[in-house]
């Protein structure tokens, strides 16, 4: 492709980029699939690769975080970020109004705005010729640090305004350079600087710390404090991994094209009137739907004519707060008028035209009565705290969250502590910490259990994870969850046994553990509601034809941590039987390429447990003792597809999908999910869809089953 043309394609990539980053993270209304939307990406990134003079600030390639520095330089901010006066009720509101009455009496026929008072971390913006070059926290409100680099990560603050619609920013060709379009003044700013507030939703939040304990690391306590540690991160490549998002709400500098700089008075909007013609907008009003134009994040906003609507509009947020993705504590009740808010000044470090109008208390301070723990289905102990009932929210609360045992160390959690407790919305009510001026001091430290509350079987903890367990494949807490996985599709895969009737199994003392499936009777079946002859003939004929599975899905099955279906193939290919795989030492497994040292002693570890020794026992008896005949150990003339990744897709006629990946990983290949430039070979089925489209697209090998066998026996 000529230069020119390659360029072309360059801008043509980033302003539809830049369009669907917008609709996608601002309006919730994606137009393309993210599939779509990475290919699109990945041709500007290769694009770039070739031509990284080209790679400008704005590029929405520029989002996965710079080297780490060793500190922050200190910004000066152009006019003073100011906080803001609270009101606790609807009499401080009123209160608010006679005050500055007093200081202008046309605050009386003023109208207002009403903005939820965002629980997150403060940030202002800086654009010049609308493109983002610099943002900074709050700090104390003259002076902030620099965190460019960090907020560039927010996949929903524009690198480059106007984003929406046809007003595009777009990009020309002249000569060398890059040039951007010329559009009107008044949306083009010679320099702006916008206030906003960055936080993490507390849907997100939630699946972050799913994926935190799922990881066996350590959980994040609220969102607030995790969005603001992941902006002040000195490697800007962590904050990209946290869900960050954005709301801007004021304008704090503004100055056109061509035109003097002019600051004027020090205030946190801009005094100016006659809206975008002639100025920045002249109300906060039209503050709000300029920032929406030009492609910011915006928050909802209500205008009320008089002060009784603004107190009514408050109520309306009370009532759906807990319906809200995102914690706020308040409502801010802001003068409209710009100049009206400007004339009536500051008073110490708070606009007089702005009260926060506090939402009723979410943080209380109660009596801990004891520790509790719960087993979860994956074997982790979570310990909860036992209140003295208290009303948070509205809501009586007698229970609430401890994250972790570490949590309760770092916090020096203690039975019998008065402690502050939080509740924001529907999420779980959690210890903040104690109150340590009201501890009497003859409080003994908490000590986690040695032994599991449901089981009474010996816990671990394993160096370096946050989690612990309980390793008994038999805990009555986990059981319903365990053989779940145990009868599921990648591994023993028993046709029909749902979870529903897993459950039904348990509750009806038919199954104590994985090995009674096996066991099984047609009379006890017919036992349970929902069960004739022929559904509980087929169930038992599912589970007989599972006995023919092979060790690795055994392996898989049999649930031991960190054995995935990749690490059981690995162990079938070195190990004939679970005899032989019970015998081994840590220091053996760890030979083994992929198995780490806490992998390798977690399996030691289960064999070594006598409640899974017995469930052993009973599936030799049963007939479930798979062996891998002629594969004792890993040699040279089997592992023909040694060093190369493979992605399997699409229906094999000579194999089902787990007998494709198995039969790679006999042979010292490797098999992952998605294709990447790393991947040297597809193989691809009947009606293979993306995957077989994104090998493509990147020039990796396509073959088939056929020459999977080829290569293999070769």
């Amino acid at each position: 492709m000529e230069s020119n043309e390659l360029r072309q394609r360059l801008i043509e990539l980033r302003q539809e980029l830049r369009n669907h980053n917008y609709q996608y993270h601002v309006l919730d209304q994606p137009l393309i699939s993210d599939f779509e939307y990475d290919r699109l990406l990945l041709e500007l990134r290769q694009i770039e690769e070739q031509r990284p003079e080209w790679i400008t600030p704005d590029s929405p390639t520029q989002r996965t975080g710079a080297p780490p520095t060793d500190k922050f330089a200190r910004v000066q901010h152009p006019a003073a970020i100011l906080s803001l006066g609270n009101a606790f009720g609807a009499a401080d509101v009123y209160a608010w109004l006679e005050r500055i009455a007093k200081v202008d009496e046309r605050a009386l026929e003023a109208d207002f705005v009403v903005e939820p008072k965002l629980d997150g971390l403060s940030v202002v913006l800086h654009y010049r010729d609308g493109v983002f070059v610099q943002g900074a926290t709050r700090g104390d409100g003259e002076i902030g640090e620099d965190i460019t680099d960090n907020l560039r990560t927010i996949k929903a603050l524009p690198l480059r305004i106007p984003v929406a619609g046809n007003q595009v920013l777009g990009d020309q060709v002249a000569g060398d350079q890059v040039l951007g379009t010329l559009i009107p003044n008044h949306l083009i700013p010679n320099t702006l600087v916008v206030r906003g507030e960055a936080f993490i939703r507390l849907s997100d939040f939630e699946e972050l710390n799913r994926k935190q304990e799922a990881a066996g690391e350590k959980t994040y306590v609220n969102p607030r404090n995790t969005a603001a540690g992941a902006l002040r991160q000195l490697d800007s490549s962590l904050t990209a991994k946290r869900p960050l998002t954005l709301l801007v709400y004021q304008i704090v500098d503004w100055n056109p094209p061509q035109s003097p700089r002019v600051r004027g008075e020090a205030t946190t909007h801009p005094p100016a009137r006659g809206g975008t013609e002639g100025g920045p907008p002249s109300s906060q009003a039209e503050t709000i739907k300029y920032l929406r134009t030009l492609g910011f994040p915006t928050p909802e906003s209500t205008y009320c004519a008089t002060l009784n609507e603004a107190v009514a509009a408050h109520q309306g947020w009370v009532e759906k707060r807990d319906d809200l993705d995102y914690e706020i504590d308040g409502m801010v009740i802001k003068i409209n008028d710009h100049q009206l808010f400007a004339d009536l000044g500051v008073v110490g470090k708070d606009p007089r035209g702005a009260i926060a109008f506090k939402f009723p208390a979410q943080e209380v301070t109660t009596k801990l009565l004891d520790i509790g723990v719960n087993v979860g289905r994956t074997g982790v102990l979570t310990p909860y705290a036992m209140l003295d009932p208290v009303e948070v929210g509205g809501v009586v609360v007698r229970q609430a969250t401890l994250h972790n045992f570490d949590y309760i160390f770092e916090k020096d959690i203690r039975v019998g502590d008065r402690v502050r407790v939080k509740r924001a919305g529907d999420v779980i009510p959690y210890v903040i910490g104690p109150l340590d001026t009201a501890r009497t001091g003859d409080t003994p430290p908490y000590i986690p259990p040695e032994t599991c509350p449901d089981c009474d079987q010996p816990v671990e903890r394993i160096e370096g994870e946050v989690a612990w367990y309980c390793v008994n494949a038999a805990c009555p807490a986990q059981l319903v969850r365990v053989i779940e996985h145990f009868v599921s599709r990648g591994a023993m895969d028993i046709v029909g046994l749902g979870i529903r009737i897993v459950e039904q199994l348990v509750e009806a003392g038919l199954v104590g553990d994985v090995a009674d499936l096996f066991t099984l009777e047609r009379s006890a079946l017919l036992s349970l509601e929902g069960f004739a002859e022929k559904k509980a003939d087929n169930l038992l004929e599912a589970i007989a034809a599972s006995k023919e599975q092979p060790l690795s899905r055994l392996l898989t099955a049999l649930g031991m941590r960190g054995v995935g279906e990749v690490v059981a193939a690995d162990l079938a290919s070195y190990y004939p039987n679970l005899d032989a795989l019970a015998a081994v030492s840590v220091e053996e497994l760890e030979s083994i390429e992929g198995i780490g040292p806490n992998i390798a002693e977690a399996i030691v570890d289960w064999f070594q447990r006598p409640v899974n020794q017995g469930v052993l026992s009973k599936l030799r008896v049963a007939g479930v003792w798979p062996v891998e005949t002629g594969i004792s150990q890993r040699t040279e003339s089997t592992q023909t597809l040694s060093g190369f990744t493979f992605v399997v897709t699409g229906t094999l006629s000579g194999f089902t999908r787990q007998e494709a990946k198995a039969f790679i990983q006999t042979h010292g290949g490797k098999v992952t999910g998605s294709v990447s430039k790393k991947t040297d070979y597809v193989v691809a089925g009947e009606k293979a869809g993306s995957k077989l489209s994104k090998a493509q697209e990147l020039g990796v090998r396509v073959i088939g089953e056929n020459e999977l066998r080829e290569m293999a026996d070769s």
